[in-house]
């Protein structure tokens, strides 16, 4: 072997041991532990029984001036779409029978509480989960009003959301049956 070859050999396992060095040393002590305050601040899964729904209400009138406010200029008026490229219509759909049909609240969704959990984490799109609960109900209400699901007198909470029985409810199989 030629000495500059057995120089960078050394020079190879100098650095082996270096790194090996700091990989058993203590961690640098970045970011902080996660408390249970932290995670109950982001464990907000709705399932479709209602189980894990918040305190609050709201209702279509309610909803109306909240959609105009903070829905309207992505989803359009009356939630006909065509507002923001990607934010698709919310109202009408005829059956996802066909490849073009686009998929909307009333035809494809099977449970009304994935709408209120969808709004919830990810609504307005500009700002998710800056919605307070009032506000997502209330929309949620008049998104359903729009589709003919609810009456427009209708409370929507923790107890009646639930009770929505969607259009689509039957068609989907439940991975998990035995959390309903």
């Amino acid at each position: 072997m030629s000495m500059r070859n057995l120089g960078r050999a050394a020079t190879l396992a100098a650095s082996l041991v270096a790194v090996a060095g700091l990989a058993s040393a203590q961690s640098p002590n970045l970011g902080k532990k996660i408390t249970e305050a932290d995670i109950q601040q982001w464990d907000t899964a709705i399932l479709p029984d209602g189980t894990g729904l918040p305190p609050g209400s709201g209702t279509f009138a309610q909803g109306a001036k909240v959609y105009a406010e903070k829905c309207q200029s992505c989803h359009a008026e009356g939630g006909k779409g065509g507002g923001a490229p990607g934010a698709g219509a919310l109202i009408g759909g005829g059956p996802l029978n066909a490849i073009n049909t686009p998929k909307t609240i009333k035809n494809y969704y099977a449970y009304a509480t994935t709408v209120f959990d969808y709004i919830r984490r990810g609504m307005p799109y500009n700002s998710p989960r800056s919605l307070p609960d009032n506000e997502v109900y209330a929309v949620t209400a008049y998104i359903l009003g729009l589709n003919k699901l609810i009456g427009e007198k209708d409370v929507m909470d923790a107890k009646t959301l639930p009770q929505v029985k969607m259009p689509n409810q039957d068609n989907f199989i439940m991975p998990y049956p035995d959390r309903i």
